[in-house]
């Protein structure tokens, strides 16, 4: 075959391919990333069951970015969506109950941290779960990364629950996730001879951490290795960051994903 002819059969060869690639639906998980068509015959095959990440911006001390929760939140939902096979993630909800702001109050009393009222959080959610079951999903499930609404998304799914009542449609709060990135990850460390008062509460050796295991761009290590102990006037309580690690974070991420998926599956499973 002459030098041209072959050149024009590889090009031709290329751009078939390239338009395969194109005219493929994306692998992933995230709503955001597909068409409504493509979402659409998700659903229709099966993949009905969506996943609500929260996080919410706040400080988490001098060297954690703001968006702690929401990438952290974010990158798990999706870790456990893949593992359910079934599932996809909505968008993450940075928004969320941070304290008062007249006067400040908790986070707010640091610049970046972002509150809203707890009604106007709860109807936010009973509008984007209502949105869900609209297009066909079945199980909506929010998967909450911090602790101080936990009982605004419990009230949230018990109403959701009477107003569906009977449409074949759930909404529910998995209590294993935040759990298990709370009480049972500060359990996983005492047994590995980390004390309380290095753990912490709030960006202490675990909260930053599970960071590092998901997000590392978004702690400020260097700095913080070098730093002195930082305590409740830089918005750090009751913990120690300065050991934090990657390796110790991915204790706490490996648990919190598989717990919340057989916690996610034993509940769709109940109520199919």
């Amino acid at each position: 075959m002459p030098l041209i002819f072959r050149k024009i059969f590889a090009s031709a060869v290329l751009l078939v391919a390239a338009h395969a690639a194109f005219g493929q639906v994306p692998k992933t998980v995230r709503i955001e990333n597909l068409t409504w068509t493509e979402l659409r015959d998700a659903v229709h095959a099966g993949t009905t069951t969506i996943l609500i990440p929260i996080g919410g911006t706040e400080q988490s001390g001098p060297y954690v970015a703001l968006g702690k929760h929401n990438e952290r939140v974010r990158v798990l939902s999706e870790r456990i969506a893949e593992g359910l096979g079934n599932a996809l993630v909505a968008p993450v909800v940075a928004y969320v109950p941070e304290g008062s702001y007249a006067p400040p109050t908790s986070h707010m009393r640091f610049p970046g941290t972002i509150t809203v009222p707890d009604d106007v959080f709860e109807k936010t959610l009973e509008s984007a779960a209502s949105s869900f079951k609209i297009h066909g999903f079945t199980h909506v499930v929010f998967l909450g990364d911090h602790g101080g609404y936990q009982n605004d998304l419990r009230r949230v799914a018990e109403q959701l629950n009477k107003s569906w009542a009977g449409s074949g449609a759930r909404a529910f709060v998995p209590p294993e996730y935040y759990g298990a990135s709370s009480s049972g990850y500060a359990q996983i460390l005492r047994q590995r001879g980390y004390p309380d008062g290095e753990i912490g509460t709030h960006a202490g050796l675990a909260d930053t951490s599970l960071l590092l295991a998901v997000a590392p761009q978004m702690v400020r290590l260097d700095a913080l290795r070098k730093a002195p102990k930082p305590g409740p006037a830089d918005g750090v309580y009751g913990g120690d960051p300065r050991r934090s690690s990657a390796a110790i974070g991915q204790l706490g991420v490996d648990a919190i994903v598989s717990k919340t998926i057989d916690a996610i599956r034993k509940e769709t499973t109940a109520h199919q």
